[in-house]
C-alpha cells in the first residue's frame, strides 16, 4: 500500500512548519529528567498554579457553587460560604441557559459581555457595545480566529514585534501567512522604533507581501516592557497611515511592576486621539483570566474586544465562532469574576483584596531579585521587568561556546540553556524560539517560582552560568552592553 492520508509524509506542510519553543525540546527533556527523579523547576511557560500560586478564594467559591447548584438548597451551605459568593453564584446560573453544562451562546453569555463591555469603560472612560466582545477559551483561541480571518494566503503579512510570543509565529505558519519581523530595541528597554517599523513594512513589500496587521504586546512577552502612551500614539497612526489592523496583546495589563509607566489601553488612546483616527482604525483587543494575580491558566478563559469593524465582519467572525458552538461556560463565569470584582462593603472584599495585592506586591519583588541576580552573572544582562510575568536576559556566549554548541548540533542558546537544565534543573526557553537579532542570545524564565524559593534559583543560576563562562571563555571579553 502507498502513503496513507496521515503519515508524516503526506501531512498538511504548514503543520510541519509550525514551531513553539514554550513547549518545544527544552521543555520535552525537562519531562524526561522529571520522570528519571530530579527535581524540575519549570519557568518555561508562565503558568502560575504550576508553581504554587494560590487561587483567588471569591471566584472559586462562586464558581463551586455554580458547578454544584444542589449546594444552593443545602440548609447548611452559610457555614461554607459566605452570603455574596451565594448571590453571585445565582446571578450566574441566572444567565446561563440551563447552568454550567448548557452551551452558551457561540459569543459567550449575553450578560458576561454586559459586564466584560462595563469593565472596559470603567477602564477606559469611553463606552463598550457587549455586541463587539467575544468570549473565547483563552485569548489564544481568539488571536487564532482573527488571524484565520485576516491571512489569506502567503502574500499576507503579519508584522509582529521580535522578540516575540510564539503563538504569532506558530499560528501565522499554520494559517499559511507571512511573518513580517520588527525589532525591539534592547538597549532603549525594549523599545519601539517606528522608522524600524516603516523599514519592516517596506522591506515586506518590496518582497511581494500584503502587510495587513500589526500586533503589540503590551506588557510584553517575552521581554517584559510596558508601552507608553506616546508610543502607543505613535503605533495607531502608523495604523492609520498604513491602513493596517492593530491586534492589542493585553493579557498582562494586572501585572505591572513600576509606576512610572502603568498600563493603559490601546482602545483607550485611541478613542483619546479622536477623528479621524478614533473612526477609522481597525482595533482587536485580548485578554484573558490566565495572568495578572488570577493566573487561572487552565480554566482557559478569554475574550477579544472589536473596534472599528463593520458589521458583516462581526457576523462573520461570529458564524466561524459558532463552529465550535460555545466557550467553555465555567471559564465565562470567571471572566465575569474577573470584570466585575467585590466592591467595599462586601462580605468577601477585604480577604480578595489582601490575596490579590499579596501575590502583585510579591511579583514585583520577584521582578527585582530576578534582575539583580541575572546582572549579578559573568556575560549576563538583563532589563528590569516593567510587567508581564517574565526575564529576558541576554547571555553573552563566548566564540568557544558557539563553536561548542555548533559540533553539538545545536542553536548557541538551546545549547546553554540544556546544560543549564541539567546542571541545575532549571527548564527556561532559549531567546530563539521567540526570535532575536543575529549573533544575540537569549533565555526566558518566568517570575513565577515561590519567592522564598527565588534566592537559591537564582545562586543556582548564578553558578551554573559563571561555571559554564569559565569553562568556554579562555581570555575572551565581551563588553556589557
Amino acid at each position: 500500500m502507498g502513503l496513507k492520508a496521515l503519515d508524516y509524509e503526506t501531512l498538511n506542510e504548514n503543520v510541519k512548519k509550525v514551531q513553539y519553543a514554550v513547549r518545544g525540546e527544552l521543555y520535552l527533556r525537562a519531562s524526561e529528567l522529571q520522570k528519571e527523579g530530579k527535581k524540575i523547576i519549570f519557568t518555561n511557560v508562565g503558568n502560575p498554579h504550576a508553581l504554587g500560586q494560590k487561587p483567588l478564594t471569591f471566584p472559586r467559591q462562586v464558581v463551586a457553587l455554580c458547578q454544584a447548584p444542589f449546594l444552593l438548597d443545602d440548609p447548611n451551605v452559610g457555614l461554607l460560604f459566605p452570603a455574596d459568593a451565594l448571590a453571585r453564584a445565582k446571578h450566574y446560573l441566572s444567565l446561563t441557559s440551563g447552568g454550567l453544562g448548557a452551551y452558551s451562546d457561540s459569543r459567550g453569555i449575553p450578560g458576561v459581555r454586559k459586564e466584560v463591555a462595563e469593565f472596559i469603560e470603567r477602564r477606559d472612560g469611553y463606552p463598550s457595545n457587549p455586541e463587539l466582545i467575544f468570549l473565547t477559551d483563552g485569548a489564544s483561541k481568539g488571536v487564532m480566529q482573527i488571524l484565520n480571518c485576516i491571512i489569506r494566503g502567503q502574500g499576507d503579512g503579519i508584522l509582529v514585534p521580535v522578540p516575540q510570543y510564539p503563538l504569532y509565529s506558530a499560528t501565522i505558519s499554520l494559517l499559511g501567512g507571512s511573518l513580517v519581523p520588527y525589532y525591539l530595541e534592547e538597549t532603549a528597554n525594549w523599545g519601539l522604533d517606528i522608522n524600524n517599523l516603516r523599514e519592516s513594512v517596506a522591506q515586506a513589500r518590496f518582497k511581494g507581501i500584503t502587510v495587513r496587521a500589526m500586533v503589540i504586546i503590551n506588557p510584553g512577552n517575552p521581554t517584559g516592557q510596558c508601552l507608553s502612551e506616546a508610543n502607543l500614539r505613535e503605533i495607531l497612526n502608523f495604523c492609520y497611515q498604513e491602513n493596517l489592523v492593530l491586534l492589542g496583546d493585553e493579557v498582562y495589563q494586572q501585572n505591572i511592576y513600576q509606576d512610572e509607566r502603568p498600563f493603559i489601553s490601546a482602545r483607550k488612546v485611541l478613542m483619546d486621539m479622536g477623528p479621524p483616527i478614533s473612526k477609522e482604525v481597525q482595533l482587536v483587543s485580548f485578554h484573558t483570566v490566565s495572568k495578572g494575580y488570577w493566573g487561572e491558566c487552565g480554566q482557559r478563559g478569554g475574550y477579544f474586544e472589536m473596534t472599528n469593524l463593520p458589521p458583516q465582519t462581526v457576523d462573520e467572525i461570529y458564524k466561524i465562532a459558532s463552529i465550535a458552538l460555545s466557550p467553555n461556560v465555567p471559564a465565562q463565569i470567571f471572566m465575569g469574576l474577573m470584570v466585575n470584582p467585590l466592591k467595599p462593603g462586601d462580605i468577601s472584599y477585604e480577604q480578595f483584596v489582601r490575596e490579590s495585592q499579596g501575590i502583585l506586591e510579591s511579583l514585583r519583588r520577584r521582578a527585582r531579585i530576578m534582575t539583580d541576580g541575572f546582572n549579578s552573572c559573568k556575560n549576563v544582562v538583563c532589563n528590569f521587568t516593567e510587567g508581564a510575568m517574565y526575564s529576558f536576559p541576554q547571555i553573552r556566549l563566548p566564540p568557544k561556546a558557539i563553536e561548542a554548541a555548533k559540533k553539538a548540533g545545536k542553536v548557541p542558546d538551546v545549547f546553554y540553556c540544556l546544560k543549564l537544565l541539567e546542571a541545575t534543573g532549571i527548564s527556561t526557553v532559549p531567546g530563539s524560539g521567540f526570535g532575536q537579532k543575529d549573533g544575540v542570545f537569549h533565555l526566558r524564565t518566568t517570575i513565577l517560582p515561590a519567592e522564598e524559593d527565588m534566592p537559591a534559583i537564582m545562586s543556582s543560576f548564578k553558578k551554573f552560568n559563571d561555571e559554564f563562562m569559565n569553562q568556554y571563555e579562555d581570555n575572551w571579553n565581551h563588553s556589557r552592553m
